[in-house]
C-alpha cells in the first residue's frame, strides 16, 4: 500500500506498542487517529499527523461516535487489551467477561465499523495479538484463549474480505518492555493470596514473566513490523515478533502437543510442582 497520506487507526493508544505505533506512522507520513479512553494522555505528542480521540472498544456507540467525523481508514491496527491472570476456579465472573469483551467482542466491535469505510478502496487489518494466542500457560487461562480467539478472527476475517481487497494481518509479540506488566495485568486477589491452592503455582511463574516482560523487546520494533505490513501488499498472514515468540511459534510448530507442554513446563520451571 503506497502511502499518500493514507489514515491509520490504531486502538489502545495511552501507552505501550499502541502509543509508540502512533507516533511512528504519523512521523512516516500517515493520518494516525490514536484511539483512547483517556485521550488526554495523548496531548503531548498530538499534532497535525497525530490525532487522539476518545474510543471505548467495549462500548459500540462509542466506537461509532469516534468514527463518526472520520470518512475513510485505509488501515485499522486492534492494539487494545489487557491481560488477566488468575486461575479459572477463583476468578469471577465478571472478570472472565470483561476479558474477553476487551480482547474479543472489542475487536469485534472495531472491525464492524471500520469495514463499511474500508470495502469501497481496500485496507489493510492487523490484529496485535501474542505468542500466547498459540502456547497455553496457568493462570493465563482467559488472556491465552482471548488471543487464541482473536487467531481466529483473524483467519476467518481474511477469507472474509479477501474479495474487497481488505488484507488482514496478526502480529504475534513475545514480550516487550512496555507497560504492559504495571499498568495493563489485572490480577485475581484470591489466587494471589496466602490461602490459594494454586500459591506454589504463582510464586513460581508470576515474578517469571513480569521480570521477562520487563525486560523484553523494545516496543518500536513492534512499531517498524506495522509500517512493513502495511506498506508491503504481499507481506504474510501471521508474524511472530521478540524473543519469546521466535523461540516457541516455531517449536509449536514442529513438536507434538505433549513434547511442546513438557518444554513450556520445563521452561517456567512448573515441571516439578504440586
Amino acid at each position: 500500500m503506497k502511502n499518500s497520506k493514507k489514515t491509520v487507526l490504531i486502538t489502545g493508544c495511552s501507552s505501550g506498542m499502541g502509543r509508540i505505533t502512533a507516533l511512528y506512522l504519523s512521523r512516516c507520513g500517515y493520518k494516525v487517529y490514536a484511539g483512547s479512553r483517556e485521550p488526554y494522555k495523548l496531548r503531548e505528542i498530538e499534532n497535525e499527523s497525530l490525532v487522539p480521540i476518545k474510543l471505548d472498544i467495549r462500548d459500540f456507540k462509542s466506537v461509532e461516535n469516534a468514527l463518526s467525523d472520520i470518512k475513510r481508514v485505509d488501515v485499522l491496527v486492534n492494539n487494545a487489551g489487557y491481560g488477566l491472570v488468575g486461575s479459572v476456579e477463583e476468578v469471577s465472573e465478571e472478570q472472565m467477561l470483561e476479558q474477553f469483551d476487551v480482547n474479543v467482542f472489542g475487536v469485534f466491535r472495531v472491525c464492524k465499523a471500520v469495514i463499511p469505510k474500508m470495502r469501497e478502496n481496500g485496507g489493510v487489518i492487523i490484529n496485535i495479538s501474542s505468542f500466547l494466542g498459540k502456547i497455553g500457560l496457568p493462570l493465563l487461562t482467559f488472556y491465552n484463549s482471548s488471543k487464541y480467539a482473536l487467531e481466529g478472527i483473524t483467519d476467518s476475517l481474511r477469507h472474509e474480505l479477501k474479495p474487497f481487497g481488505i488484507r488482514v494481518h496478526s502480529v504475534l509479540p513475545g514480550f516487550f518492555d512496555t507497560n504492559f506488566a504495571r499498568e495493563n495485568l489485572v490480577t485475581n486477589k484470591t489466587t494471589f493470596s496466602e490461602k490459594s491452592p494454586y500459591k506454589s503455582i504463582v510464586s513460581t511463574l508470576a515474578p517469571t514473566l513480569i521480570e521477562q516482560i520487563n525486560n523484553g523487546n523494545d516496543k518500536i520494533e513492534v512499531a517498524k513490523l506495522v509500517l512493513k505490513i502495511i506498506e508491503d501488499e504481499n507481506f504474510k498472514a501471521r508474524v511472530a515478533i521478540g524473543q519469546k515468540a521466535k523461540k516457541f511459534i516455531p517449536m509449536r510448530q514442529i513438536l507434538s502437543d505433549e513434547e511442546f507442554e513438557d518444554r513450556v513446563e520445563s521452561y517456567y520451571n512448573l515441571d516439578g510442582l504440586k
